[in-house]
């Protein structure tokens, strides 16, 4: 068998094609991954995120969600309250992404010395 003949790549990786190619996209896109690794702890309302992520915008964050709530990561939950409540939420679809963002603690301590969320 030659090398060609057991290739599984595609010639060219496009995101409609290539599923490697379009997870790339969405865990690749600034902010995505640090604000999924957030909502899977639990639900989280606007300004905690924004704290969390230290160096984002407030523009960049909500343009962030919006994204990742078109993209069916995340849900946006609005509660009539006094002041309203607005949280966000981890999609089953958002979900999924969790094993991703747990090898990815498991390399940065493993390989890049990184301490924090080492359990």
């Amino acid at each position: 068998m030659s090398v060609t003949e057991t290739r599984t790549m595609l010639p060219v990786h496009q995101a409609g094609q290539c599923s490697v190619a379009a997870t790339g996209e969405i865990v690749g896109s600034k902010w995505t991954v640090l604000i999924v690794h957030d909502l899977s702890e639990g639900p989280r309302r606007f300004t905690e995120l924004e704290h969390a992520c230290k160096g984002i915008s407030p523009r960049t964050l909500a343009e962030r969600l919006r994204w990742l709530e078109a993209e069916g990561i995340v849900v946006r939950r609005s509660y009539a309250e006094s002041p309203p409540r607005v949280e966000y939420e981890l999609t089953d679809k958002g979900e999924a992404l969790r094993p991703i963002i747990d090898e990815m603690r498991r390399f940065g301590h493993d390989w890049l010395g990184c301490e924090i969320h080492s359990a």
